[in-house]
């Protein structure tokens, strides 16, 4: 098998959840290859550092060789161009995700022309998930196993632990 489709899914990541797995699943059976690029978000103060993020990951994905999990920052476009990747990946849950998301999706096609965006929208059990809600039940208290792998549970209740 030539293992040259490279797709990136980048994002915070901050924590990883259920609807951003089920989006590399589904991205794997189009591509032969998905780096998941943890990126630094300057306008985002995230709860678990890059290696903290990096190493849940890792151990939620179990080191599949198709996977590549990477830590960036800088211009999603500039790393995807670094990777070789032909597509950027990114979840689409509701409308109102769109406009930003189109937005982005043109600025890195101007960035770098070799890589087209594609739009996955998560499976009907995720579609209202997202990081900071799971962020919100952790911090409070409640349970969000059905959310998160069990790795990032285990993280999450560590950190909101008094």
């Amino acid at each position: 098998m030539n293992m040259n489709r490279i797709a990136l899914y980048p994002g915070s990541f901050d924590p990883i959840t259920n609807g951003h797995l089920d989006i590399v699943e589904r991205a794997l059976e189009i591509f032969d290859r998905v780096v998941v690029g943890v990126g630094v978000n300057l306008a985002k103060e995230p709860l678990f550092s890059i290696d903290e993020r990096l190493e849940m990951i890792h151990t939620t994905v179990n080191n599949r060789p198709e996977i590549d999990v990477v830590g960036y920052d800088g211009l999603t476009a500039n790393f995807a161009e670094k990777i070789g990747a032909v597509a950027i990946i990114r979840g689409l849950r509701a409308v109102s995700d769109f406009e930003h998301e189109f937005q982005m999706a043109l600025a890195n096609k101007k960035l770098f022309p070799k890589a087209e965006t594609v739009f996955l929208m998560p499976s009907l059990c995720n579609v209202y998930l997202n990081s900071s809600m799971v962020k919100t039940i952790a911090r409070l208290g409640g349970n969000v196993t059905p959310f998160v792998p069990e790795p990032v549970a285990k993280s999450l209740k560590a950190k909101f632990e008094k």
